[in-house]
């Protein structure tokens, strides 16, 4: 890869090279047409952050970039539409330092998900996957967006919980004209569509994303969970008990896979709209949009599992103790809706927003190979897989600025509720029987079982805040001061339980034989005895909340021209409490079952100077302090499936809080219209930080968490931005521009310990040596050290017509570490070329949008994979496919 890469950046700098003194020969341009799309104004203000009428000398930097007092980067709607993505996720991995994992989260530079934080409006978002902090941004369609900025350096009206940075969108509350959009795309992938792919029949309205009623928890086993009663025969149920309840369960809808040869397609439907009215002295206007899509998604490859090392020094292999191929087919049904209603009078403003998503996913899974940990490597194991993700988020925002003179108010409050439900999740696993012939599943031998999960998720979530900002006038410069509390709670409760299939006598081998279905058909379950038996777990249900106080004051001064100084300290009060519940009691008196309380109190100091040293130059200078908490479902000692890395995680409940020591500094030049050059450094400082580890337990992967005792990172960016003007040239190249964009940044980072450096186990609560899991010297996981993106094509100044190429690379990362005494789970995102054509045209009178896509041109395949010197084990890697989208939109 990196030989490629190479050649790929010495292509680009020939072609520049021959470039260059053509573009150079031409006469001296015209002065710059106005931008072909109009642009709304981009809000860089954090809450409470007003930066209105502080003088600046660098009048030639873009206003955007003026108005913020911190290093940030600004994605405008131009900006957006060029990257041609559909949603926010995949445009923001064109800004300088970010990179998307599993193309829908943004982490920003490189750093894992508790580092980064997004902001809607300037208020928190609840993820809709309450397994993850990030919020999956592919959810958010870029017509609602006024804009997208991207904070590295932290400011103390931002939540405390700041680490690699922050992601502040800006929807449109009342436009400036009315507007009605209708678009629609119809999509296809390589790997996927048209080719092989497994589905299981579900409920009759899976297409929608909504389950019909088939998925319902029976009566009697939502009963037992609720009682208390675990499933077994004796004091809680007898034998005819169980077996109705193993009987109510839908069988066959959730059971079955089905070969499909030929998977659909993928389209989309969305449309928006804006109007705005006056009335008297003010102006009101709405926005809407929605949104709704089916992607399919075939993943073939192979998972490995090493169970240790074999040899030792340079004659040292891992050889692959599980040894499985897979295809797994995922039905992706999304529905988004964004309704903002928003009112202007005089110098204040006022905006209620209102999101709901609702993103589920089908999931049919297929395994063929050998477990040599548990069963034998002469045996071949089938193992068969199905599931139903249902994500909701339900968010409403009520946001007001006003002003009054040189006094402002910023009021802002939100509710958010989200939802995870996942029923029926099953598993059936058959191995090669010699004397049948045929595989078997006899719910009792080694590689034989049937088991069922149910999980479900409620989240709610509270904030509110308040802001006022003061000018002093009259002093030898301008000052202003600022001061403000937030509060937000959020409030979770989470279960999950585990069943097994068990016979009271052995099977018939003819009854062996038979799919999942007839196995556990109610005509077996009444003649055979089969029941279904509790697993017990740590924790199948647990309670959390979080709740944090903050209040900050900062001061906004220029003492000398051009210099611009803002200093400032925040105040946060944050009580964390995870409650683990024994439901079955199955675990009395156990640590297992102890709460975890974290109640820290924290002084986070902020302080940044801007020096606009030319009027189209600038130097920014930050340092501050932050913390970063752990999430619930890193403290919650109970089992969830991540869907992500297709492994069983679970929490510790003995993490601790970190802390972090950030500086920051960046150059800017603004050498012409939408031109640029930026590079800086920064530098990071983690205590206790938390890793992902990964360990081996009855024969399958599994990850949970643990405090590292520190780390250390440092890095650089650079980026630049330059139009060639192309009107010399006449014809067909009389109203455009050639433009290159391209930025790269450097990040290394090392866990650091120590002889006598401790942290704490996951369920056990074993004080161990740090060395015993981490190496000192080690990278943080989800960490690249390299991340580039480069960007050119044409651009026409009097119409929509653009087209471009987009590059992207990123290094191998850590994904998780390895078990004890193996190395570490490797992540190779590669490089990935894409091609984005816009062109716009009229039909009777109607202004439409045609885009064509083509994503991952290269054809990279995911891989996770483990290399210890000439040996590999592939834990989970598997082809992506090319993908190859065409959409029209309509403007009304």
């Amino acid at each position: 890869m990196t030989t490629t890469l190479a050649r790929l950046l010495l292509s680009s700098t020939v072609l520049a090279g021959l470039a260059a003194p053509a573009l150079a020969a031409q006469p001296a341009p015209p002065p710059a047409a106005p931008p072909a799309e109009e642009e709304e104004p981009v809000d860089v203000s954090a809450p409470g952050g007003s930066n209105d009428e502080i003088v600046i000398v660098g009048t030639r930097i873009p206003n955007t970039i003026r108005a913020s007092r911190e290093v940030v980067s600004v994605l405008s709607a131009a900006d957006i539409a060029r990257t041609g993505e559909g949603d926010i996720a995949g445009a923001l991995k064109r800004v300088t330092g970010l990179s998307v994992v599993g193309g829908r989260f943004v982490y920003v530079r490189g750093l894992g998900e508790r580092y980064s934080l997004a902001l809607l409006n300037g208020l928190p978002i609840p993820s809709p996957d309450p397994l993850r902090r990030v919020v999956p941004l592919d959810l958010f369609p870029t017509s609602v967006l006024a804009s997208s900025v991207v904070q590295k350096s932290y400011s103390v009206n931002f939540p405390g919980e700041f680490g690699g940075g922050v992601i502040n969108l800006t929807t449109r509350a009342v436009p400036k004209d009315p507007f009605f959009n209708v678009g629609g795309s119809i999509g296809a992938n390589s790997a996927t569509t048209g080719q092989l792919g497994y589905v299981y029949a579900g409920g009759g309205k899976d297409w929608t994303g909504y389950d019909d009623g088939a998925r319902n928890t029976p009566q009697g086993l939502r009963a037992s969970q609720a009682n208390g009663r675990a499933l077994a025969i004796g004091q809680n149920f007898n034998l005819r008990a169980l077996q109705d309840i193993t009987a109510d369960l839908n069988n066959a809808a959730t059971n079955v896979i089905f070969r499909n040869d030929n998977i659909p397609v993928n389209w989309s439907a969305n449309m928006s709209g804006g109007r705005a009215f006056d009335v008297g002295d003010a102006r009101l206007g709405f926005v809407f949009a929605a949104g709704f899509s089916n992607d399919w998604q075939t993943k073939a490859g192979r998972q490995q599992l090493s169970g240790g090392a074999t040899g030792t020094g340079a004659n040292a292999a891992l050889q692959p103790d599980q040894d499985f191929d897979f295809a797994a087919t995922e039905f992706r049904s999304v529905l988004n809706g964004l309704m903002s209603f928003g009112a202007e009078f005089g110098d204040h403003k006022v905006r209620l927003v209102n999101v709901y998503v609702n993103d589920t996913i089908k999931e049919a899974r297929i395994q063929s190979g050998i477990d040599d940990i548990n069963v034998g490597r002469d045996v071949l194991l089938q193992r068969n897989a199905t599931a139903h993700f249902r994500r909701q988020l339900i968010d409403t925002q009520l946001v007001g600025e006003f002003k009054f003179n040189d006094l402002t108010l910023d009021v802002r409050g939100t509710y958010a509720n989200s939802k995870r439900l996942a029923p029926y999740e099953r598993f059936n696993n058959y191995a090669f029987s010699s004397q049948f012939n045929d595989f078997v599943n006899d719910l009792r031998s080694p590689g034989q079982s049937s088991l069922v999960s149910f999980s479900r998720l409620n989240e709610d979530v509270y904030g509110a805040g308040l802001d006022l900002g003061y000018k002093i006038r009259g002093g030898p410069f301008p000052i202003r001061l600022a001061a403000g509390y937030a509060f937000s709670r959020a409030e979770r409760v989470s279960e999950r339980f585990d069943y097994r299939y068990q016979s009271n006598a052995a099977l018939p081998g003819a009854v062996t034989q038979q799919r999942p279905d007839f196995l556990l058909s109610d005509f077996n379950v009444y003649t055979y005895g089969i029941i279904l038996n509790t697993i017990s777990t740590v924790a199948p249900r647990y309670e959390a909340k979080l709740t944090v106080n903050a209040g900050y004051g900062q001061v906004e001064l220029e003492p000398a021209d051009g210099v611009q100084v803002v200093l400032g300290v925040r105040y946060e009060q944050g009580r964390q409490r995870v409650v683990p519940q024994d439901v079955f009691n199955a675990n009395p008196g156990s640590a297992f079952n102890q709460p975890t309380s974290i109640n820290q109190d924290y002084w986070l100091p902020a302080a940044t100077v801007t020096w606009n040293f030319a009027e189209d130059m600038q130097f920014r200078f930050s340092a501050s302090k932050t913390v970063a908490r752990p999430q619930f479902r890193e403290l919650a000692p109970q089992p969830y499936f991540d869907t992500d890395s297709d492994r069983l995680s679970f929490g510790n409940q003995f993490l601790t809080n970190s802390e972090l020591i950030n500086i920051e500094g960046r150059y800017e030049w603004y050498f012409g219209r939408d031109e640029r050059l930026a590079a800086g450094a920064f530098f990071k400082d983690i205590d206790n930080p938390i890793d992902a580890i990964a360990f081996v337990q009855g024969g399958t992967f599994q990850n949970t968490f643990a405090n590292a005792p520190n780390a250390r990172l440092y890095g650089a960016e650079i980026e630049a931005q330059k139009y060639f003007d192309l009107s010399g040239w006449g014809g067909l190249f009389e109203t455009r521009r050639f433009f290159v964009s391209a930025n790269y940044t450097f990040t290394d980072s090392q866990i650091r310990v120590k002889a006598g450096d401790t942290t704490r186990f996951p369920l056990s609560g074993q004080v161990v040596p740090a060395t015993d899991i981490f190496r000192s010297g080690l990278p943080l996981t989800g960490q690249s050290d390299h991340v580039a993106n480069l960007q050119f094509g044409f651009q026409d100044d009097a119409g929509l017509s653009e087209q471009t190429i987009l590059l992207n690379y990123a290094s191998n990362r850590v994904a998780f570490r390895g078990p004890s005494g193996q190395p570490d789970l490797i992540e190779k995102p590669g490089i990935r070329l894409d091609v984005v054509i816009r062109q716009g045209f009229k039909i009777f009178g109607r202004e439409i949008e045609a885009k064509l896509e083509g994503r991952n041109l290269t054809n990279t395949r995911y891989q996770e994979f483990q290399r210890l010197n000439a040996s590999r084990i592939d834990t989970n890697s598997y082809v992506i496919g090319r993908s190859f989208q065409a959409s029209l939109s309509a403007k009304f």
